[in-house]
């Protein structure tokens, strides 16, 4: 539950990020295996996406506070309005933890009956996609259009860098998104140009 930030302090305690490489791909494996028992009859690019869904950032960090590990979290300066993920990291440095203390069926069952069971209609939750800069490209790829990603800000403050991106499609700029990441400032950029794109 270390975060890099506090790795370093007077108790010089190593941080959680080997565990976090461990558990990412714990995660993924599980993960692969629950939507192939479940979904049978969907295609590869189906599970792919879905994958992706259940276990990008931002579900990882909802998951993660929805079972207390925000509590245990020992970090300094960074916190979870930044989107920093640190919960969601932390969830799977326990994941590769669980893994090397007790293997891959208690970590599956852990999976399952702690973090999975908490996603009220998981079906819906796979097929959804928050992953806006791929739906942007796909629908630019689509309609024979033009699409890049621009930094146009980037500052250094108190909490980490910041940056300003915009979601540039032939050459007009139709979304700025703003954060503590490029992907995050990405992320909302995309997600603001898809609505001026696609109006509900």
């Amino acid at each position: 539950m270390t975060h890099s930030s506090s790795a370093s302090g007077p108790r010089k305690l190593g941080c959680n990020e080997r565990l976090e490489f461990l558990g990412d791909a714990v995660l993924s494996s599980v993960t692969a295996d629950f939507l192939y028992s479940n979904f049978r009859k969907e295609r590869e690019g189906f599970l792919t996406k879905s994958r992706s869904n259940l276990v990008c950032r931002e579900r990882l960090n909802e998951l993660a506070v929805e079972i207390g590990i925000d509590r245990f979290v020992d970090s300094c300066g960074v916190r979870q309005q930044h989107n920093s993920y640190v919960y969601g990291n932390a969830l799977e440095a326990l994941v590769g933890a669980i893994y090397i203390d007790k293997g891959y069926k208690q970590c599956r069952r852990f999976l399952l009956d702690r973090v999975f069971s908490r996603l009220s209609d998981i079906e819906q939750v796979a097929k959804s996609d928050k992953n806006y800069k791929s739906r942007l490209i796909e629908w630019s790829q689509k309609n024979h259009k033009e699409v890049e990603f621009r930094v146009v800000h980037e500052e250094m403050r108190k909490d980490g860098v910041f940056f300003v991106s915009e979601a540039v499609v032939d050459g007009t700029a139709c979304g700025v998104g703003e954060g503590f990441s490029k992907r995050e400032s990405q992320q909302k950029a995309a997600r603001q140009a898809l609505a001026k794109l696609q109006p509900m």
